[in-house]
């Protein structure tokens, strides 16, 4: 588990680098409301829009997502943990008039950066 990094993976990485390349800047690893001990990957402050760029298997995803053989019991409990986790991030940016994008590590980074860029001009 040392070996997972918390920030800066491949996938980060790529989607950030596609957005910079449209001109667009914005904080890395930031809390996007202060007192909230959750951290977006991607935070764009001025159009509150936070960016979270999920692992496939950390977060459950539909598509790529698997479980775990040994010690099944307790990687179950943890990911539906992180589930629910993500769920509460979600709400408590909304109720604080936030707008938050998922992406899945798989997804392209051309076609995230499409779906954020689109939320960002309507937001702006």
């Amino acid at each position: 588990m040392q070996a997972n990094r918390r920030r800066d993976t491949r996938p980060e990485l790529a989607l950030r680098r596609e957005l910079h390349a449209r001109g667009w800047r914005y904080r890395v690893d930031h809390p996007p409301v202060t007192g909230l001990r959750r951290r977006a990957d991607v935070v764009f402050t001025r159009r509150k829009v936070a960016v979270y760029v999920d692992g496939c298997y950390w977060h459950s995803c539909p598509a790529h997502g698997t479980t775990a053989k040994a010690n099944a019991e307790f990687w179950a409990s943890k990911l539906t943990a992180n589930q629910r986790r993500d769920r509460d991030t979600d709400r408590r940016l909304a109720e604080a008039g936030w707008q938050v994008i998922r992406v899945w590590e798989h997804e392209s980074p051309t076609e995230a950066a499409d779906r954020i860029e689109l939320m960002l001009r309507d937001s702006g």
